[in-house]
């Protein structure tokens, strides 16, 4: 199907473009959203009898966005998630998690349409989100995946929480190995120095 698009859309084009799309993308979402217009002889002359208003509207939606950009200069969320020691969620994060987190800190106004997210986040860490204001306007948002804030923060200052744990546990098990076993060394668990007493006597009697 051809259609005038009304906005820009990513990898279509700009305003006023005609451009032949899948016939379900058109009638289930530029159409009904009014991002596009059929592309008929009475649609382009529509178009071009308002283009000026629908350019300076665009404008100036844009230049909003563009005012709340600001917000999420270096901004990031912290969700809060059970999972096991090797970092893996028991559950997801999902759209919906992300824009009621932004709500919770003060950011309204976020559909789920405008979170990019390509599938929902199943570990812990640092993933970066883009969340698009408007159509020519796109903020990364970070979203930070721990078990506990201390977490967080540490996550936030570079350390790969999960790896660190690993490394504490390696430690702690070579630490265990280099502990001598007192009850194969000594009968009946008798310390170094009453066994080194009991040899002296037994030397004793026996001279």
């Amino acid at each position: 199907m051809e259609i005038i698009l009304l906005e820009r859309i990513e990898k279509l084009g700009g305003i006023g473009d005609v451009v032949t799309v899948k016939n379900g993308f058109a009638r289930n979402y530029l159409l009904p959203n009014n991002k596009a217009l059929r592309a008929n002889d009475a649609n382009k002359k529509l178009f071009e009898a308002n283009r000026g208003k629908i350019e300076a509207d665009n404008a100036e939606r844009r230049g909003e966005a563009e005012g709340r950009a600001k917000d999420f200069d270096g901004k990031q969320i912290v969700l809060i998630r059970q999972a096991s020691n090797t970092g893996q969620l028991y559950g997801s994060v999902s759209v919906r998690d992300i824009v009621d987190a932004l709500a919770e800190d003060g950011i309204t106004g976020i559909g789920k349409s405008m979170v990019e997210l390509e599938r929902p986040i199943k570990s812990l860490g640092l993933v970066d989100v883009k969340v698009k204001l408007h159509p020519e306007v796109v903020v990364t948002l970070g979203v930070n995946v721990a078990r506990s804030p201390d977490e967080a923060e540490m996550q936030k200052q570079g350390i790969d929480v999960i790896a660190a744990m690993f490394e504490e546990e390696q430690a702690e098990a070579a630490a265990s190995a280099l502990e001598p076993d007192s009850e194969d060394e000594f009968e009946e668990g008798t310390p170094p120095s009453e066994a080194a007493v009991e040899a002296t006597a037994d030397d004793a009697e026996e001279a």
